[in-house]
């Protein structure tokens, strides 16, 4: 009896994350409806919201597939990058951030003095 509780509560969750992804989606498709006068059917909603959750969900299988790999049981940084090494430009942004938050938390650490 638990596990179907377990396996209810995860499904319900699953289904208020893929709605909220409908939502918005349904708003970036609207807004750019709107920019370029077109109009797009809900069916057209519909179809990209589950190609970007199974991207999603191959997104997330990876990560976890990279950190296992390297005997972690946190996703890091250094496993995005590599999930991204394949898109030079998107690799890049990524790697720019990284470096910036990294930069900035040293500096921040700097400031802090020692008693």
């Amino acid at each position: 009896m638990q596990k179907t509780s377990a396996s209810t509560k995860t499904h319900t969750y699953s289904q208020r994350l893929k709605a909220a992804l409908w939502f918005a989606v349904g708003k970036m498709v609207d807004d750019e409806s709107l920019r370029r006068n077109r109009n797009a059917t809900p069916q057209f909603i519909g179809a990209l919201t589950e190609m970007v959750w199974t991207q999603i969900e191959n997104v997330a299988i990876d990560l976890e597939s990279f950190s296992r790999h390297a005997g972690r049981t946190t996703v890091t940084t250094d496993d995005v990058l590599l999930l991204a090494r394949r898109n030079a430009d998107l690799h890049g942004i990524i790697k720019d951030f990284v470096d910036e938050q990294k930069a900035a938390k040293v500096s921040k650490g700097k400031g802090k003095s020692k008693r």
